[in-house]
């Protein structure tokens, strides 16, 4: 591995990208730190301690910056809304679908709307909060230009970050918005390891062996649910294909035997960001309004979606909102597989080119295959992807580890890293050095 850095950074080209990358980075958590006018950090600070764990998630994906209520309060949430929004359109609207297929100049003019809608998104949710905090009397300043401020440095610093991301793309190493992503996960963490110490290691009158103990158990389930991650990321279904022979000339080309790669876990950490949104919006608005607490039937509801409430000991019964949780997943695994997966094309494709797999015939017989095992293999995926997500969950709920990472940030981290370290190894791999996947 240190091999591999060390031959990294002898390509100039890479080794500026990297520096890059991590200038960026450094301009990211500097927004994150940095104020906005008629606003009271503590207020907000303090407001998220009332809430508890649900804020968890969302306090983890925004670095901390939505707590301290910084420019990048609002973070790089509404581009990644924007652009699931505009990927499920291309479903729905032909002329979206026709752009997808243009190839480089349709990929622009999708870009270029997503852009559009991450504005309009920031813009909204922006003006939403600065009413809805104005009114519960969390800014300094709540008249129409205290608001407009509000608006304006929230909205700039969504653009600012959707910026960055798109250069990190162009001119450093990774997805940039993903690498915006998991340096706010990451920077969280150390955080959550000093909670984790204090509260089951470092504890007064605790012996050195049963510290130690807990230190190991610690570290073994954390290892545990990253192997389980990176298997689930590399787990895959390969079809056979087998392309026929046909006379090109004088010679006789083709024949070769190829396979289908169909990813167990096709929708990635799609599924969970949607189930965890549809289930955790509803209580942190009750949360930022303060009225998450109380009696009767739809405050038993709300405090079953929270997943502060799961695997309680002293009231399993909102545990039932795990189960809600895995049916969601379930649920959305199969719809967005259903939107980005096409076996009719994939069988189309395969019938122009003269390749067929072993024991089906072409057309749609061979598009039936395909969904059939899809269908087997997302199910698998998906209940893979909510034992993940649930495991972290699981052991806030039983021992009360109030931590801000999850599965879902670690199946995004885990899966940001392994991406990144293939793209700068097929760098490195060009020019003849050893890459850090094939580090021995």
């Amino acid at each position: 591995m240190f091999n591999s850095i060390r031959d990294a950074f002898k390509i100039k080209e890479l080794r500026m990208r990297l520096l890059f990358t991590f200038l960026m980075l450094i301009v990211i958590r500097l927004g994150c730190q940095m104020p906005l006018p008629g606003v009271d950090p503590d207020v907000f600070k303090n407001l998220f301690e009332r809430a508890g764990s649900s804020m968890n998630f969302f306090d983890a994906i925004t670095g901390g910056s939505f707590e301290q209520m910084s420019l990048f309060a609002l973070n790089i949430t509404p581009y990644i809304t924007a652009s699931i929004i505009i990927e499920l359109l291309t479903v729905a609207f032909p002329k979206l679908e026709e752009m997808q297929r243009e190839g480089e100049s349709g990929r622009k003019k999708l870009v270029q709307l997503t852009r559009y809608l991450t504005i309009a998104l920031s813009i909204l949710e922006s003006v939403a909060m600065g009413i809805g905090f104005g009114r519960s009397g969390y800014l300094d300043d709540f008249s129409f230009f205290g608001v407009l401020s509000l608006t304006a440095g929230l909205t700039a610093g969504s653009a600012i970050l959707m910026w960055i991301g798109e250069r990190i793309t162009l001119q450093g190493v990774g997805n940039g918005i993903s690498i915006v992503l998991i340096i706010n996960i990451i920077s969280r963490m150390p955080q959550d390891m000093t909670s984790l110490w204090n509260e089951f290691v470092n504890v007064k009158g605790k012996t050195v062996p049963r510290m130690v103990l807990s230190a190991a158990i610690i570290f073994l389930i954390i290892i545990g649910v990253v192997v389980m991650v990176v298997i689930l990321n590399a787990a895959e279904r390969r079809i056979p294909v087998q392309y026929s022979k046909k006379l090109v000339g004088r010679q006789m080309v083709g024949g070769q035997s190829t396979y289908i790669p169909l990813k167990v876990n096709t929708a990635g950490v799609i599924p969970v960001i949607f189930s965890e949104s549809i289930m955790e919006t509803p209580v942190i608005i009750m949360a930022l309004l303060g009225k998450n607490n109380g009696t009767g039937f739809w405050y038993g509801v709300l405090k079953g979606l929270s997943q502060s409430n799961w695997f309680n000991t002293d009231n399993w019964i909102y545990t039932i909102g795990a189960a809600v949780f895995v049916l969601l997943n379930i649920a959305f695994a199969y719809f967005y597989t259903e939107i980005t997966f096409n076996p009719l094309e994939i069988a189309d494709n395969l019938k122009k080119q003269g390749g067929f797999i072993p024991g089906i015939r072409p057309g749609k017989p061979t598009s039936d295959y395909l969904t059939t095992v899809a269908n087997r293999i997302i199910f698998i995926g998906a209940i893979g992807l909510s034992i993940v997500a649930i495991v972290p969950i699981m052991l806030n709920g039983l021992f009360k580890a109030n931590v801000s990472f999850g599965g879902t940030s670690i199946i995004i981290v885990v899966g940001v890293v392994i991406e990144t370290l293939t793209q700068i190894e097929s760098q490195m791999m060009v020019r003849n050095y050893k890459g850090f996947l094939s580090d021995k």
